[in-house]
């Protein structure tokens, strides 16, 4: 339903997105895992059809996203990472508007969603919170019941409370045959949805994998507590997958395969540690072994 072909955007200094290449089926909910700044609101702006792309291409059931981009908008629910709503109407004035710009007579859906959300549109625009403005964004997105969902950031400014209740309906959307596309930096509502995910660092598509292989994972992790930073350097020297590292705690994490434990239990054997537990092997340690490298994200809290 959702295809990019070695899409390209290139802003120069390294920003942008580069032969980037996933697709989306029928009735799945993909996510795309990434910081802020890795490319993912580049790629949804292209699915959009906001932006030409420089090179490759982006189509939504076979048709190009940029050429075809009215058409392909009357389908999709899109939910922008940042808002920007309409001065001087109240929300009730803004939604009334999209309906008529959509076509939309039946109200019930409308009506569903600000029960769901619990969204008291009467209000002025300019006079709502951050989370009142996104769920706002969410109704809007949502009103007319479109078969394709491209969400950016869907559960930024929301509370937690809202976040959960957000999960819940976008599993019932995908329940219903929705095609869902979801950029996130947040592991837990990535984790909670998304059948496929792919891993964005510097505008390249890293990883692209199946959820429930991730969960079903012999991999574990083990962390580890020295007593002294001299133990804690030295044991840094040895040949293991660090996913994070807390010199202030003297911790670590440690990656390790059901076949190399042993191994490991033997090498601990000859440092001063404090303890070592064994942690569930999850999504965000997976993403984290693809930026340990890089010192903002391997310098973490182990």
């Amino acid at each position: 339903m959702i295809k990019t072909q070695n899409l390209t955007k290139d802003f120069g200094h390294g920003r942008g997105i580069f032969d980037v290449s996933v697709d989306v089926n029928e009735g799945e909910c993909f996510g795309f895992l990434g910081p802020n700044g890795a490319g993912k609101t580049t790629l949804i702006r292209h699915l959009m059809g906001f932006t030409r792309p420089q090179a490759g291409t982006a189509e939504i059931d076979g048709m190009d996203c940029y050429r075809n981009a009215a058409l392909l908008q009357k389908r999709i629910g899109y939910l922008p990472g940042e808002i920007a709503l309409p001065a001087g109407v109240t929300g009730s004035e803004f939604l009334g508007m999209l309906c008529k710009m959509r076509g939309v007579k039946d109200r019930s859906c409308l009506n569903g969603l600000l029960e769901r959300f619990d969204l008291d549109a009467k209000q002025d625009t300019k006079r709502m919170s951050l989370g009142v403005k996104r769920k706002l964004a969410v109704v809007a997105a949502f009103l007319h019941d479109p078969e394709i969902l491209i969400l950016d950031e869907p559960t930024s400014g929301l509370d937690p409370v809202m976040q959960e209740n957000f999960i819940a309906f976008v599993k019932d959307e995908k329940t219903r045959g929705k095609t869902i596309f979801m950029s996130s930096h947040i592991f837990h509502e990535v984790d909670a949805c998304c059948d496929r995910i792919a891993i964005i660092r510097d505008g390249h598509v890293a990883s692209v994998f199946r959820a429930e292989e991730l969960r079903n994972t012999k991999d574990s992790i083990y962390r580890v507590t020295f007593r002294t930073a001299e133990e804690m350097e030295r044991f840094l020297l040895l040949p293991y997958g660090f996913t994070s590292i807390n010199r202030e705690k003297l911790r670590m994490r440690v990656k390790i395969t059901a076949d190399a434990v042993p191994g490991f239990v033997k090498d601990l054997a000859a440092f001063n540690i404090a303890d070592f537990v064994e942690i569930p092997y999850t999504l965000e340690d997976y993403f984290m072994s693809f930026y340990r490298e890089d010192h903002h994200f391997a310098e973490v809290k182990a």
